[in-house]
């Protein structure tokens, strides 16, 4: 049975029969030994053994052109990264329990990073790990439960980012405070999201839940990929400040330059958020993860409260993330973003005026979308985003599709992404699109 209702781009395990030999049977093998709820992409999977760059290997030595995975941020095994993991662990690994000059060098950096309003950081894992701990501080900080959230938002998997995170699915149920707010859409002025912020905080004190916070990632990827007007998030943090709670960025997608315009997606907006959420890209993949914080929000919390994780920041994740860090300075990865970013939405607005499936183009640097309608109804067509995912699969492509109705195609390639990495993908699109 298709479970369409929790995963965009599943693969139907009821059609295993009709793959390859090898294929079906490393497919039935992985049904059998981690069970039903890992899911694989594409109708029909692909197996990789190696990558570099912005490629992907399949187990023939055929090139695939990598325009989904922002985890590996700076790029497949990035021969810095790969030296930095490889001289560390060779070094010493161990937990944050232990005096280590490495950590704070690497802190020091990354906060560096940030507007100075936000003065520490603590190390996690993975995002929904810090994920899971901003909601900690951000409810012991405002005394209070409630969260609001976007309609088909995604934070992360542990019980209490799930529990924000409606994208996963109806039968993953939201958490009991927890409002949901319609994302910001086209027509909106600049008041109207914040507007309804406001509103869901007001209806939420009348059913006797204080607010803790806000979360968001400013790109608003699995609501559709949302980035503009630019500014429109200023409001919301007057909103969810003026009741008590914390406005929570959501870094995960948005940060480490993939906007082009700044480090920060929330830079783009002109705000200064109390806590803001870092994932894996922090490591190209590596499990790394953190939240920065305003320090005067830690103070209480921090004294009240024992944080430990016992390999959350550990030598060699701590050593990958500097050299991520290295790589993003010395090599102009987040300016690459912006330009190559640009282009291939010029690209593909081009190749949307001779294709009236596609209603829109839209994006923020190296996070690119595009919506497929029906031309009659406009109504979103899912069907036709989800062809236009697996006719790329086919001609060694990969992207996928996000959004309530899985119409809006999700295009999220590693930062060295190139100008003609984006030409090849147009190719790949235009003679996709030539099929339907």
């Amino acid at each position: 049975m298709r479970d369409t209702a929790t995963m965009v781009n599943g693969f139907d395990m009821t059609s295993v029969d009709a793959l390859d030999p090898e294929l079906r049977d490393i497919v039935r093998r992985r049904a059998s030994l981690l069970g039903p709820a890992y899911k694989l992409f594409y109708a029909n999977p692909v197996r990789f053994v190696r990558a570099e760059g912005v490629h992907l290997f399949d187990a023939d030595g055929q090139a695939y052109l990598d325009a989904y995975n922002n985890v590996p941020s700076v790029g497949h095994c990035h021969p810095r990264v790969v030296e930095a993991i490889a001289r560390q662990a060779a070094t010493l690994n161990t937990h944050t329990r232990y005096a280590s000059e490495l950590i704070l060098d690497y802190a020091e950096r990354l906060l560096a990073t940030y507007p100075a309003g936000l003065g520490h950081v603590m190390f996690t894992c993975t995002g929904s790990e810090a994920v899971d701990l901003a909601l900690r501080v951000a409810r012991f900080r405002a005394g209070g439960e409630g969260v609001v959230i976007t309609a088909n938002a995604y934070h992360g998997v542990t019980t209490a980012a799930a529990e924000i995170s409606p994208s996963l699915g109806p039968a993953v149920p939201l958490g009991r405070s927890v409002w949901t707010v319609a994302p910001p859409a086209p027509e909106d002025d600049s008041q109207a999201f914040a507007g309804r912020v406001r509103a869901a905080i007001a209806d939420m004190n009348r059913h006797g839940v204080r607010p803790a916070a806000f979360i968001a990632d400013s790109l608003f990827s699995s609501d559709g990929i949302l980035p503009d007007p630019a500014g429109f998030l200023r409001p919301v943090t007057d909103a969810v400040r003026d009741a008590g709670g914390l406005y929570i960025a959501d870094e995960v997608q948005p940060g480490f330059g993939r906007t082009g315009e700044a480090m920060w997606g929330f830079q783009r907006h002109g705000i200064v958020p109390d806590l803001a959420v870092m994932g894996k890209p922090m490591g190209n993949g590596m499990p790394i993860a953190g939240v920065a914080a305003r320090p005067e929000i830690l103070e209480e919390f921090g004294h009240k409260i024992r944080y430990f994780n016992t390999f959350g920041g550990n030598s060699v994740c701590v050593a990958a993330a500097a050299a991520v860090l290295d790589v993003l300075e010395t090599e102009g990865l987040r300016e690459n973003a912006l330009a190559v970013g640009r282009y291939l939405r010029d690209m593909l607005t081009g190749i949307a005026a001779g294709a009236p499936r596609i209603s829109a183009v839209r994006g923020a640097g190296l996070y690119v979308a595009a919506d497929f309608t029906d031309p009659g109804t406009g109504e979103p067509d899912g069907d036709t985003a989800l062809r236009v995912v697996n006719g790329l699969r086919e001609r060694r492509v990969l992207i996928s599709a996000t959004g309530p109705h899985g119409h809006t195609l999700k295009i999220r390639p590693p930062l060295p992404f190139s100008h003609a990495n984006a030409d090849r993908l147009a190719e790949a699109l235009t003679d996709t699109l030539r099929t339907l």
